[in-house]
C-alpha cells in the first residue's frame, strides 16, 4: 500500500470521530477487510500529524495508556474531501473505460 493511501484511510476513519492508534487500525480493518502494518499506520499519523491534518484531542490518555487520540483537523477535513473527489473522478474515468460506467 502506498503511503499517501495508508493516510487516507486513516482520514477517512477519523472523520467520522477521535480515535487511538489500535481503534483506528480497527476502524480501516473493518472498512478495508486488512489492517495496515505498525510502520504503515504510525508513519501515516506521524506524517499526517506533522502536515497539521491530525492532531492529539486535548483528552488526556488514560492511566497506563501510551496511546494518544487523535482527531481530524479542519485542514484535514479539506484535504480529505480533495482527496476524495479526486478518487472519484479517477474511479469513474476507470469504469468508462472499461464499459462499467455511464458514458
Amino acid at each position: 500500500m502506498h503511503s499517501n493511501d495508508a493516510q487516507v484511510l486513516v482520514l477517512t476513519v477519523l472523520a467520522d470521530g477521535p480515535l487511538h492508534g489500535y481503534a483506528i487500525n480497527t476502524a480501516i480493518e473493518e472498512l478495508t477487510g486488512s489492517r495496515l502494518g505498525p510502520g504503515s499506520l504510525y508513519g501515516a499519523l506521524s506524517r499526517l500529524e506533522a502536515r497539521e491534518l491530525i492532531a492529539p484531542t486535548d483528552q488526556p490518555a488514560e492511566p497506563g495508556e501510551r496511546h494518544r487520540t487523535m482527531r481530524i483537523t479542519d485542514t484535514g477535513r479539506h484535504q480529505l474531501r480533495a482527496e476524495l473527489q479526486q478518487m472519484a473522478r479517477i474511479s469513474a474515468a476507470g469504469l468508462r473505460a472499461l464499459g462499467l460506467g455511464p458514458a
